[in-house]
């Protein structure tokens, strides 16, 4: 007795024979479609396969008779492989290598040893060593039981496969549906043949009908894949009257069957990805079901879309629907990147505010700790002298110089001070000199470039120096470096500001506030910041201002 299909004859051969040769139609096609997947070759192996033994048969020579009774049923191992590797057509992964081996031993292995003992009527045998029926039935019985177990098994698999799976899976694991329910079909008959000790032919032509239900399905997921192609056309259309982000990604979404579909968009500006509303965003690296698809134009990136990995099996339509949305993606691009900056600006005002709040008490608190104290002692100083100068002139020479010192001391301080608001040397001498008089009073050692033939523009001026400032003061108060490079040029109609120290570098210009500040200062005159600090590298700092 045959273990499936070995049978099969009349309008069940003709079922038969038109199932293997749909298998090896649509696998051509799926092969000539994509030809890097094994799917194609698979479905082509499984469509001769089932033709072998129809074939075979007709041959009146004993021995390819014989032959066409080894072979009957090989093709369910390839057909069991392609629905394990649909849709991508991987290699296996896990323990699935041993179903595979569960349906090759009784196909590949107990088959021959059953026909050494088999003698059965209308039976073709030429492997036949010593007629046995016990034997036979043993090897029969072992190898229903064991084709039982690994078709439910596989049974199983798929279903659980399908329940698991995102609603874009599912719609491109539907022909494994078919094959689910092939493989329980198979479990079916398998059973009653165990209980029954014959075949049913009602159950082998419901199995057969199932079965035959397979490649179809295959094929019409191949029509789907080209049909969904065919509504990026709509797409075009709908993109024509779509100018919001949020429209744009709820049309792709739609054309391309993810409603999981997330759009992230590249703004260089800030060398980061964000979301539409300008939010920053994190691009995770592909995995977990999940996969990016970049959308370029002129060799730079414009967008992301983070999409179900189930779409990586139809790459045709991933590519046409960005191809049609490429200027859309664009527009909604230079939205997000809007946003971004008005965020951005209303947070550099709030923090300029702050910052004028924060230096208006430093210079209130410096002037009544420091000068005013000092003017106070001075005035004491002078009232004490001149209430003594006629009756102690000696006591009044000494309060005299203390008055002297005193006021000196408070013209030093006024000067720093006045430093800290505007250095009078960067207004008289220039940028270079005002660096080289803050170099002299750094606390760690300064290696100073300035590559300037002329002084750049007044406001371009005051804010690189107050950016060299501020970050030195970073260096010396974080960095612990033992040394410290201030690097000045103009580059491609930019004033370049570059400050390096070899300190132990993990500088955050998300935290704090004193890069943050630095980079308000630049971007306030359509300058840009740009940080490399990898913790134990050293820090380095660039401003790039704009400076015709």
């Amino acid at each position: 007795m045959p273990l499936l299909f070995g049978d099969a004859s009349g309008a069940d051969g003709t079922v038969f024979r038109l199932t293997g040769g749909t298998f090896i139609a649509s696998g051509l096609v799926a092969w000539q479609r994509r030809p890097g997947n094994r799917v194609g070759v698979l479905m082509v192996i499984t469509g001769f396969g089932v033709l072998a033994h129809p074939l075979l048969s007709q041959i009146g020579w004993s021995p390819v008779q014989t032959l066409a009774t080894v072979v009957t049923d090989w093709w369910t191992i390839a057909f069991v492989v392609l629905l394990l590797v649909f849709p991508q057509g991987r290699r296996l992964e896990g323990r699935l290598d041993v179903l595979v081996v569960a349906f090759a031993l009784p196909l590949i292995v107990l088959q021959p040893l059953w026909l050494l003992f088999a003698e059965q009527e209308g039976l073709v045998n030429d492997l036949l060593v010593s007629p046995n029926p016990g034997l036979a039935e043993l090897f029969d019985t072992a190898q229903r039981a064991t084709l039982l177990a690994a078709t439910f098994s596989l049974f199983v698999i798929l279903a659980w496969r399908w329940q698991q799976a995102t609603p874009p899976m599912r719609r491109v694991l539907l022909p494994t549906l078919a094959g689910g329910a092939t493989m329980l079909s198979f479990a079916g008959m398998l059973a009653a043949d165990l209980i029954a000790g014959e075949r049913s032919q009602t159950v082998l032509l419901v199995t057969l009908c199932v079965f035959a239900t397979v490649p179809f399905a295959f094929l019409a997921g191949l029509l789907r894949s080209r049909l969904a192609r065919v509504a990026v056309g709509g797409l075009l259309v709908e993109l024509r009257d779509t100018t919001s982000p949020t429209a744009l990604r709820d049309a792709l979404a739609s054309t391309l069957g993810d409603p999981s579909l997330v759009l992230l968009y590249w703004l260089p500006e800030y060398n980061a990805w964000a979301d539409a509303d300008g939010r920053p965003a994190v691009l995770l690296p592909d995995g977990g079901g999940r996969a990016t698809k970049f959308v370029e134009r002129g060799g730079e990136p414009v967008a992301a879309l983070v999409h179900d990995e189930s779409l990586l099996d139809e790459p045709e339509l991933i590519e046409s629907a960005c191809a049609v949305a490429a200027i859309a993606l664009e527009n909604a691009r230079l939205h997000a990147d809007l946003k971004a900056r008005l965020d951005e600006l209303r947070a550099s005002r709030a923090r300029i505010v702050e910052t004028g709040d924060i230096e208006r008490r430093r210079l209130e608190r410096n002037l009544h700790d420091g000068a005013q104290q000092r003017l106070v002692a001075l005035s004491l100083s002078l009232g004490m002298a001149e209430s003594r100068i006629r009756a102690d002139p000696a006591l009044a020479e000494k309060l005299l110089a203390s008055a002297k010192e005193e006021l000196s001391l408070g013209l030093g301080e006024l000067r720093e001070l006045a430093r800290g608001i505007h250095p009078g040397v960067l207004s008289d001498h220039g940028l270079g000199v005002a660096l080289e008089s803050l170099a002299a009073r750094a606390t760690v050692p300064i290696d100073l470039d300035v590559g300037l033939a002329d002084r750049p523009p007044e406001p371009v001026e005051v804010a690189a120096y107050f950016f060299v400032c501020e970050s030195l003061a970073n260096v010396a108060k974080y960095a612990q470096a033992s040394r410290a490079t201030v690097r000045i040029a103009r580059e491609n109609g930019h004033l370049v500001v570059e400050v390096a120290d070899d300190g132990i570098g993990g500088a955050d210009d998300t935290r704090g506030s004193g890069i943050r500040g630095l980079a308000d200062r630049i971007e306030t005159l359509g300058g840009r910041l740009l940080v490399l600090s990898p913790v134990g590298g050293g820090t380095r700092i660039s401003a790039e201002i704009p400076c015709p």
